[in-house]
């Protein structure tokens, strides 16, 4: 089988680069396991040194902007800071939302439990707010819009499952992290269970789109990444079947 790529670019010129990462990598160091495989590190091979301004979830894929230099390495993390980067991210989740639009503002804590995930915690969690938006369902499945306003680890995973909703194949947050099948949503499939292979086995949430002033012109700019080919496999055959496509 053939090995999906660490990341695309998306965008590059002497200031920022703009990736597309799959999902499982690392985009910076983590204090939990020094030695995991990291974005940072492989795209510096072909860009040089490059600084961090924000993060997403190891198992989350799609963009992530890295600076090139300390200007704008100082320029983008203020951006982050005072929330004027709009983050537009796309998930699946198990479950059918009866609320179009959604606001959830609960206080979050990283690290909160015995298995290092975030917690809502009222009275020592940092205030963290997403929007959402229901986008359609798909049988037993429904494609969610995303946009946080805040950044918290795990934030969008969180604020789901708080309102009853596991996004497929979350191992943390998710109460069934068992692979979409196409046999489990076709009812005329005719293939051999034994020698399926899943149409997506990992966490289905994807960094979309991303809006920010480019650090050295001011400029406004707006990267997406297309979904990665397990997703977009999914999304294919769901609206094939379903007739509601997130892209459309």
């Amino acid at each position: 089988m053939k090995k999906t790529p660490d990341y695309t670019t998306i965008y590059q010129d002497d200031a920022i680069v703009v990736l597309n990462k799959r999902s499982g990598l690392l985009i910076a160091a983590d204090r939990y396991d020094i030695d995991a495989p990291r974005l940072d590190k492989e795209a510096e091979k072909e860009f040089g040194t490059l600084y961090a301004v924000h993060r997403i979830d190891k198992d989350t894929s799609g963009l992530v902007i890295y600076a090139r230099t300390a200007e704008a390495h100082k320029n983008l993390s203020l951006q982050f800071q005072e929330r004027q980067v709009q983050k537009t991210y796309h998930c699946l989740v198990y479950g059918h939302p009866l609320w179009q639009d959604l606001t959830v503002n609960l206080p979050l804590l990283p690290d909160g439990d015995a298995k290092h995930r975030t917690v809502v915690n009222k009275k020592d969690g940092k205030p963290s707010v997403t929007y959402f938006r229901n986008i359609g369902s798909c049988g037993p499945l429904s494609w969610i819009e995303a946009m946080p306003k805040t950044g918290r680890t795990h934030q969008i995973r969180v604020h789901l499952n708080e309102n009853g909703f596991g996004i497929v194949c979350d191992p943390l947050y998710g109460n069934n992290t068992k692979p979409i099948k196409l046999s489990e949503i076709k009812r005329s499939w005719r293939g051999d269970e034994y020698e399926e292979n899943p149409l997506l086995s990992r966490l289905a949430l994807h960094a979309y789109k991303l809006e920010l002033n480019h650090p050295v012109t001011n400029e406004r700019m707006t990267f997406v990444a297309p979904y990665q080919k397990d997703m977009d496999a999914t999304r294919k055959q769901l609206a094939k079947l379903f007739g509601v496509d997130p892209l459309n």
